[in-house]
């Protein structure tokens, strides 16, 4: 039977030493990962599928038991406490540690995958020789340090899913979005790659790759080679390329509309699902400062804007001029481009303008002429093309600099050191393109009751978007933000049920009535507003 504990004091109690059981769990799960650190070594593992089933199984149970320890002699409710005492979880020296740990990790996956034991000629050896059984079961192939990588992503949402379930089951939000992001990530973007894989052959050649991505954020799927595999995998490849081409431009402004930006980036997207999980201790490190937000506002958007350069000069690369040939020419690829950003761009201006801060308008307008410049001067120049659009040098600085530096190495290899959000809040143009639509026309908002507010500072502390919860609380106004992922932790850690996350009609949804306090709000302005 076990036993709650029991404590009046509302900060939590202080930090103590770990439980016995806390410290046989830690015991077994570090056994799992030293089966992987032997085979960095090339530690050669007869029956290797075992040893692997071992290591990934000790590192499960060892997650799963500690979580257990942890908070199943806890009642219901707000975990968070101690945080700021654990040397791991607040910057200290073992953070730094991890994240030095993590970081090189992935320059070593990204940069360096002979020493991960991959071979281009030959069998594997070294930990990618160690994963061999389980993708030749799956695939049918031996493994790559990508399959190696996506396996120990997908291990690590749903030992630290369950770790998740068992820190919030007093909220069944939380329940339910855990177990989608570990659903999709176990189905779509694991399991399903690696079954398509397997049924290629002669007369089909499915195009390997997460199902649940979409453009921007697989900024490599309208290339030449990738189109050209859709196209050749007849019906089911050109079904797959409509349906990424609808996820754009129809199937993602209808879900975000209805429920913001959270139906991908907290339910779907494998990026926030290990953000979420695995980087739930880090997520009160995220910067809250107004500076950190104005420099959030300029890089996440930079990149997409990155992005798009690189997709519209990919695209362009492999068409042509001959009408007879080509049913979309360059010229016209590049008419409809500037025409749809025009489109948007004069929508927002004209219809939006009032839900922009000025410095929002200006970076809007400085985007969109930086944009067109670009294109057109492609346009217009005398030989049709500009060395931007006529080299690869966009698609390698954009693979280099965001795909592998910034989304992986410091994406994830910064979560004890910046938080578990650095790429969805600074970098991930996915994000960038969600945060503009959930801002400007979608319903979803997180409510608040200033009345109900005591000021804790909860929200704000375990925001890991950066967001000063805690300032819209005060004051009753709904936080319609775009860099909000809407994870519903601010309002699973309120003591006071002060927030709540609705949809609801799009009328007064950012200019809230507002609880008066202090000299935050022009009095006036509130009484004249019709």
């Amino acid at each position: 039977m076990s036993t709650y504990e029991r404590s009046m004091a509302l900060t939590g109690q202080p930090p103590k030493q770990m439980k016995t059981s806390q410290k046989l769990a830690s015991l077994l799960g570090m056994s799992g990962l030293f089966i992987l650190v032997l085979a960095a070594f090339n530690v050669e593992f007869p029956a290797s599928g075992w040893w692997l089933s071992a290591s990934l199984l000790a590192m499960s149970a060892g997650i799963i038991w500690y979580s257990y320890s942890t908070y199943a002699g806890k009642h219901k409710g707000i975990k968070n406490d101690g945080v700021w005492f654990k040397s791991i979880s607040s910057q200290g020296f073992w953070g730094w540690m991890a994240g030095v740990a993590l970081t090189g990790f992935y320059i070593v996956l990204y940069f360096y995958p002979e020493y991960l034991g991959l071979a281009e000629k030959g069998g594997n050896t070294g930990v990618i020789a160690l994963f061999d059984p389980l993708s030749k079961l799956l695939s049918g192939n031996p493994a790559s340090q990508w399959f190696v990588y996506g396996a120990l992503y997908t291990v690590a949402i749903l030992a630290f899913g369950i770790k998740f379930l068992w820190k919030y089951r007093h909220n069944r939000y939380e329940i339910i979005r855990t177990i989608s992001v570990m659903f999709f990530q176990t189905a779509f973007a694991f399991l399903i790659p690696e079954f398509m894989a397997r049924l290629n052959g002669d007369k089909l050649n499915l195009p390997y790759y997460d199902l649940k991505n979409i453009w921007p954020l697989n900024y490599y799927n309208f290339e030449a080679y990738r189109v050209k595999s859709f196209i050749s995998s007849g019906d089911i490849g050109l079904a797959l390329l409509i349906f990424g081409i609808a996820s754009v431009f129809i199937i993602s402004p209808i879900l975000t509309f209805y429920f913001g930006k959270r139906w991908y980036c907290s339910w779907v997207c494998g990026c926030g699902g290990l953000a979420e999980t695995a980087g739930d201790s880090f997520r009160q490190l995220s910067d809250k400062s107004v500076k950190a937000w104005n420099i959030e506002r300029w890089v996440i958007h930079s990149v997409l804007v990155f992005v798009t350069l690189t997709t519209t000069a990919v695209v362009y690369s492999y068409l042509g001029h001959d009408t007879s040939k080509y049913w979309l020419t360059k010229s016209t690829f590049l008419y409809g481009v500037v025409g749809l950003l025009t489109l948007v761009f004069g929508w927002a201006m004209l219809f939006k303008r009032k839900q922009l801060a000025k410095d929002a308008q200006y970076g809007a307008i400085g985007y969109f002429v930086i944009i067109i410049a670009l294109v057109g001067m492609h346009l217009y120049s005398e030989e049709g093309h500009i060395f931007l659009f006529k080299s690869g040098t966009l698609r390698k600085n954009y693979s280099f600099l965001i795909g592998s530096i910034f989304s992986g190495v410091i994406g994830t290899g910064f979560y004890p050191v910046l938080g578990n959000r650095v790429w969805c809040r600074f970098g991930c143009p996915m994000a960038a393109i969600l945060g503009f639509q959930q801002r400007l026309f979608s319903r979803f908002r997180i409510t608040t009751n200033g009345g109900q507010c005591i000021s804790c500072g909860n929200c704000s502390t375990y925001c890991e978007m950066g967001i000063d919860v805690r300032a819209y609380a005060q004051k009753g106004e709904n936080i319609v933000r775009s860099s909000c992922v809407g994870c519903g932790i601010c309002s699973a850690v309120c003591p006071r049920g002060v927030l709540k996350l609705e949809n609801g009609p799009l009328k007064g949804r950012i200019d809230s009535q507002q609880v008066l306090l202090g000299n935050d709000v022009d009095l006036m302005q509130l009484v004249n507003q019709k």
